[in-house]
């Protein structure tokens, strides 16, 4: 689809054969040159370059997830290095409880928040409960009378489940099902973020959400973003002096801190703004190809049926549609496909040894489909399948 403009990712081995797009996306050439005009902007600029980089590349960042997230207030955005840097901030939003915060998510969410989620409650300032994903054909239904039962501080869940790929149905239903309105709700939209089609227009007053450009953006580390609904976390307890800037609250009142009513309110401070470049350069070149991320989701979606089709016609190996999860014949999936094998590591090892980039997560292989790849590209993983097989 794109694969023209991956030539530095191709360059060493125009054969290579990288099946981990949801785990680490191959860079567009376009970043390359916008890394070294960062470079060349500070060194031009000096400390003035951040009138550049807040002056004019972050509001075009803003302007690019508004519009991807079909968000009207693009000012509403917040970045940081990192998702886990907004998830703990939040959390600082309900110190000065005296009980524990309770919190409602799912058994698959990603390690950044599971993780924390879990010293939370070994440190007693958090209430977990946990709702499992599988089955997926009954995930929505249950996870949103878990919602209604009420009695949370924050509901905290992902678009995309990193460890199954399987995608929720409907978000937003999720969202309007929670019964106090003053309720946290954080979608993780790490693995839906410009790979699946995405409408938050419905929820984005009443949703916080996360992404960041690592996987499907095509932008790497360091930019990350959290659009932050007005009213909810008005003064995070973790701050930095960022969050002064922007429309100010309390802005006259010496005995108290200033904050910003828009996104900067969840901002940090000083950062690596290289991220911001590198991912309005991907923009910039996917709006002159005139592709969107429907075009994207479309050309992964028929390069995914033309694997699992091969597969199924294969006479050997040792991979097979049965494992796949959520099984084939559920359609909400992101841009990778999962299999559960306890075989996953090996095979994972023998593939890379074959020059075939994937990734795997315990008894899971997963597959990434993306941008660079082609038709010829997933006959050959399976001719590969095959040999190893």
């Amino acid at each position: 689809m794109l694969k023209r403009h991956f030539s530095h990712a191709f360059a060493d081995d125009p054969d290579r054969l990288h099946f981990a797009a949801h785990s680490h996306h191959l860079w567009p050439d376009v970043t390359f040159e916008a890394q070294q005009q960062h470079w060349l902007d500070a060194a031009r600029m000096a400390d003035s370059k951040w009138d550049k980089v807040l002056g004019e590349e972050w509001p075009e960042a803003q302007a690019h997830i508004a519009r991807l997230l079909r968000l009207s207030h693009p000012k509403r955005i917040a970045v940081a290095p990192s998702v886990h840097d907004f998830v703990t901030r939040i959390f600082t939003c309900f110190e000065g409880q005296r009980r524990p915060v309770r919190i409602l998510s799912t058994d698959s969410e990603f390690h950044s928040f599971s993780r924390q989620a879990r010293r939370w409650e070994e440190a007693g300032v958090a209430t977990v409960e946990r709702v499992a994903v599988a089955p997926f054909e009954t995930f929505q239904q249950r996870f949103a009378a878990a919602i209604a039962a009420g009695g949370h501080d924050l509901v905290y869940f992902s678009q995309v489940f990193y460890n199954s790929a399987f995608a929720v149905p409907d978000p937003a239903a999720l969202v309007e099902a929670i019964p106090d309105p003053e309720t946290f709700v954080v979608i993780d939209g790490y693995h839906g973020f410009m790979a699946l089609p995405t409408d938050l227009s419905a929820i984005e007053e009443r949703a916080f959400y996360t992404a960041g450009g690592y996987k499907y953006a095509m932008s790497g580390e360091g930019i990350c973003f959290m659009h932050c609904p007005p009213g909810f976390g008005r003064r995070p307890v973790d701050t930095g002096w960022f969050a002064a800037f922007g429309e100010l609250t309390a802005g006259r009142d010496p005995d108290r801190v200033p904050f910003s009513e828009d996104g900067y309110r969840f901002f940090g401070a000083t950062f690596d703004h290289t991220g911001l470049y590198r991912f309005n350069a991907v923009q910039r070149l996917l709006q002159r190809a005139e592709v969107t991320v429907d075009h994207i989701h479309r050309h992964v979606v028929a390069l995914q049926k033309r694997f699992l089709a091969g597969l199924h016609e294969m006479s050997a190996g040792e991979l097979s549609a049965a494992e796949l999860v959520p099984p084939p014949d559920n359609p909400h999936r992101g841009h990778f496909l999962v299999f559960r094998t306890a075989e996953a590591g090996d095979l994972h090892r023998r593939l890379a040894d074959a020059g075939v980039g994937t990734d795997f997560r315990d008894d899971r292989l997963r597959l990434g489909f993306g941008v660079y790849q082609e038709p010829a590209d997933v006959d050959r993983l399976l001719e590969v399948l095959q040999r190893i097989g």
